[in-house]
């Protein structure tokens, strides 16, 4: 499930960012002091690494600093095709991946990187001001997975608290508000 799982992740993320245009740029995003140029930057940057974990069995320390290529919409694009490319020509399923000093089995990483993925291209869509909920489907393998891998120790660095909503709510909606966002 773990490529289909990133694909699907992707092909939203890729629907995500067909609204977005020069004008969009400076606008704020869900992710806390950040607008959409910055919050691209990163995902690219997030999908560089992946790639780099894919292809060679290792990701290095990632650095603070956020990608500046010409055209993050278009460097999101070929990203996110290479990344996936990358995944799936790689026998990678069978062997780790060390994040610096810990190895990880190549499905946990897969997995980290589609929720990523999916959360941003839900934050891009939002700064979009074309809110496109994660497709239910999705959103729900997503959720059950974020319940295993951000826990009270991971969430403080890298997402908000958990929002409170209806117990009615969709999948799409209870994934975010897991992740801080407020739907």
């Amino acid at each position: 499930m773990t490529v289909d799982l990133l694909e699907r992740a992707i092909g939203y993320a890729l629907g995500s960012v067909v609204h977005v245009t020069p004008q969009f740029m400076t606008r704020a995003t869900p992710c806390q002091g950040w607008n959409l140029d910055t919050l691209l930057r990163h995902v690219n940057c997030s999908m560089a690494a992946l790639q780099e974990g894919v292809q060679t069995g290792y990701v290095g320390a990632v650095s603070g600093d956020i990608a500046r290529g010409a055209d993050p919409v278009d460097d999101f694009r070929s990203g996110a095709s290479r990344l996936l490319g990358a995944w799936t020509a790689s026998g990678v399923c069978a062997q780790g991946i060390t994040i610096v000093d810990r190895p990880l089995a190549a499905g946990i990483v897969a997995d980290a990187g589609a929720i990523e993925i999916a959360v941003h291209a839900w934050d891009i869509s939002r700064a979009c001001r074309r809110p496109s909920p994660i497709p239910p489907r999705l959103a729900g393998d997503l959720l059950e997975l974020s319940t295993l891998l951000v826990t009270t120790d991971t969430r403080q660095l890298l997402f908000g608290r958990p929002v409170a909503i209806s117990p009615l709510a969709g999948p799409s909606d209870r994934l975010v508000a897991y992740l801080g966002r407020t739907p």
